[in-house]
């Protein structure tokens, strides 16, 4: 089926800002104590709103001040502001979309300006005017499926008729219980996780049209 909405999940799967952000998270997590790879901090942490980054961080034993939410954001809007790139091939998705007339949009468990940094770096700015959804505004965040139902009630959809496309498991879940189905990109072939909560994986953009059934 062609579905009548996309919702893209953000932070890897339409820019590749997540090895740029766990970089500026363990730089300062090492300065309250607590010592990760970078590969540790996206096992832990990719696809968890800020506030489930801070709990994660300190049941790992980091000892975080008063205000270290927006003192990591600061740091990490510094990190991006220096350079993101899109994710490979998804640009050619949006164009195939837009031939296509069909809708899509991005909910995102980061902040709207978190999205003006990198949309404005990729060239996704005016692509997604008027169709982005951010946990910070709205003040919910994925597992909760409401942020993924707030944008289909947005377009008018049935849930069951949008589609998702994610890279984490707190936003697969998310999109599972919206009775959403859900493409679950994992361009590094670790997509486990997200099968465990009946995202179909893949690992390519350019295969993403093809499940889509979008027309030639």
């Amino acid at each position: 089926m062609i579905p009548d909405l996309v919702i893209f999940d953000c932070d890897g799967v339409l820019v590749d800002s997540e090895p740029i952000s766990n970089r500026a998270l363990v730089a300062n997590l090492s300065r309250h104590g607590l010592s990760l790879s970078v590969d540790a901090a996206m096992n832990h942490f990719i696809g968890g709103s800020m506030d489930t980054v801070a709990r994660k961080a300190r049941d790992l034993g980091a000892i975080l001040p008063d205000g270290w939410i927006e003192d990591m954001y600061g740091d990490m809007y510094a990190a991006l502001r220096q350079g993101v790139e899109p994710i490979p091939g998804v640009i050619a998705v949006l164009d195939r979309l837009d031939s296509a007339g069909l809708p899509y949009c991005v909910a995102s468990n980061g902040s709207d300006e978190k999205m003006d940094i990198t949309f404005g770096a990729t060239g996704l700015m005016d692509r997604f005017a008027g169709k982005r959804f951010s946990a910070h505004a709205l003040g919910v965040s994925k597992p909760d499926p409401e942020l993924f139902l707030i944008a289909a009630r947005h377009f008018g959809v049935d849930p069951a008729r949008a589609v998702v496309i994610e890279d984490s498991l707190s936003g697969a879940l998310a999109a599972q219980r919206a009775g959403m189905p859900c493409f679950g990109y994992a361009p590094e072939g670790h997509g486990a996780t997200l099968a465990d909560v009946e995202a179909r994986i893949f690992t390519d953009m350019a295969d993403l049209p093809g499940l889509l059934r979008l027309p030639d």
